[in-house]
């Protein structure tokens, strides 16, 4: 029979460093769920308030005059987004939107990474099947991979709502002569915002989802590790394999 230690030394360097790697992982989605739905209780604050205020003529004098038939103190305190008499989309809005972009691209680029990464890790999984003292570890194995399979879809998914979302901004003109002429008419700009907040919003459940699966690998790593730690000989007295832990630009993966 073949020897098993190279197979096994490489699942312990797996084992250790993308551990440490989803343990970022598991983070770091919701600190991103955080602010996506700051975002959206902008909008739905914005909405509201544009619901049934009564545009107001434009005044005069200092352009940096708040509006006061537009503005929501709570989008305000949320993301800064002031409207004023003088200027256009306020800056805040327009920042929102790109931020939407740059991260419905990191979604599907990092979404389709871990999916391709898994199907490979399925594949080579298969090669330990032959190992009997892994047997009843297996599970645990087979478990990660798909964990972070669904998650790779849930990130790609995220990728298509954030960049459908900002699609439903962008229609909507966010200057106040713009807005008043819509609020004093068909006053379809509120309904816009719900339904691109709405969008965010379970982007953001998503994120939180795509957290928890993740985060479900925690001990399944440690069980899986001990075992092969043990038939490999190497103990666990160390802190693992020597070397960097992994960049934090990719998502997580077990090989």
């Amino acid at each position: 029979m073949a020897d098993p230690r190279p197979p096994l030394d490489a699942v312990l360097n797996l084992a250790h460093f993308h551990r440490e790697h989803e343990r970022f992982y598991a983070t770091a989605p919701l600190e991103t769920a955080v602010r996506l739905q700051r975002h959206a209780r902008t909008l739905h604050a914005l909405a509201d308030r544009w619901q049934t205020t009564t545009p107001a003529p434009a005044r005069g004098g200092n352009p940096y005059q708040g509006a006061e038939d537009l503005n929501s103190e709570a989008a305000i305190a949320l993301d800064g987004a002031l409207f004023m008499e003088g200027e256009g989309r306020p800056v805040e809005l327009s920042a929102m939107i790109a931020e939407l972009r740059t991260d419905a691209e990191g979604f599907a680029t990092g979404g389709e990474w871990l999916a391709h990464a898994m199907a490979s890790s399925w594949g080579v999984a298969a090669a330990l099947l032959e190992v009997d003292a892994l047997a009843d570890v297996m599970g645990e194995r087979q478990r990660i991979i798909t964990n972070d399979w669904l998650a790779a879809h849930e990130q790609s998914l995220v990728a298509r709502m954030l960049e459908r979302a900002a699609d439903m901004l962008d229609r909507v003109d966010l200057t106040p002569t713009a807005l008043r002429a819509d609020l004093a008419a068909a006053r379809v700009s509120p309904g816009r915002l719900r339904a691109a907040a709405e969008v965010i919003d379970r982007a953001a459940d998503l994120c939180c989802e795509s957290s928890r699966l993740v985060h479900d690998n925690e001990r399944r790593w440690r069980v899986f590790r001990e075992r092969a730690a043990l038939l490999s000989g190497t103990g666990l007295s160390g802190s693992g394999p020597s070397g960097s832990g992994l960049s934090g630009s990719r998502p997580p993966a077990d090989g």
